[in-house]
């Protein structure tokens, strides 16, 4: 508030004007007066993020993992909010982790460590709304962001995908080579088909100057030099 008893009120947020202990005005965004027997209280507006942290929760085959999630929430109802509950914030964070603790009980460690989605952040929503709306807020959506699990499960997840991936190496390598033999097989029969393709072949093959004999019709070609 300024010298002059005036204050403004921005955009995004409301003032709630109380007198003698009961509401008297809801002040909106622009410039107001304010009076010396009145309290102020200022609401935020705006849409507001509530992280839950990282909560260890158990699965349904009993496993320990950690799940992190946040919440998207907005007041929609500055006198509820303020009047309701001391923290009212606190009071939908309570439910969201209730609610996210029931979810994960009913879900396989297996289930949850493949799909991320595997979490139903519609039923945790849902909760958390119930709650919001008791305390002048509206929940309208919660991510699941981390989750995290045993080092041992890790490590062993590590190895199953580790093998898998060298089963996958090995069976590439093994049909390769099969083409390579099937490819060697069918040059095999060619050349016992066309016998001078053999000999050209054998030509082909000697090193650069090597001198090669051949011999046609029983009489010996005197020998060139590979590469003349």
């Amino acid at each position: 508030m300024s010298l002059f008893n005036r204050f403004t009120v921005e955009p995004g947020q409301v003032v709630l004007e109380y007198r003698n202990g009961k509401l008297a005005r809801e002040l909106r965004s622009g410039k107001h007066i304010a009076r010396s027997d009145a309290r102020y209280v200022s609401v935020e507006m705006r849409e507001r993020l509530v992280p839950v942290s990282l909560q260890e929760v158990l699965t349904a085959d009993a496993m320990a993992i950690r799940v992190s999630m946040t919440l998207r929430a907005i007041v929609v109802d500055a006198v509820t909010f303020t009047e309701r509950a001391v923290d009212p914030v606190a009071a939908v964070y309570l439910t969201a982790q209730i609610a996210l603790r029931e979810v994960c009980a009913r879900i396989g460690s297996d289930e949850l460590i493949r799909r991320g989605d595997a979490v139903d952040t519609d039923t945790i929503r849902s909760a958390a709304a119930q709650a919001a709306s008791a305390v002048g807020m509206e929940v309208y959506d919660v991510v699941v962001k981390d989750i995290v699990v045993p080092n041992e499960v890790r490590a062993a997840s590590l190895e199953v995908i580790t093998a898998k991936a060298r089963g996958q190496a090995q069976l590439e390598a093994a049909r390769a080579e099969t083409a390579s033999l099937r490819a060697l097989a069918n040059a095999g029969r060619l050349l016992d088909a066309h016998p001078a393709l053999a000999q050209l072949r054998l030509v082909q093959a000697a090193p650069y100057g090597a001198r090669v004999v051949l011999a046609v019709g029983g009489a010996e070609v005197p020998a060139q030099p590979v590469g003349e």
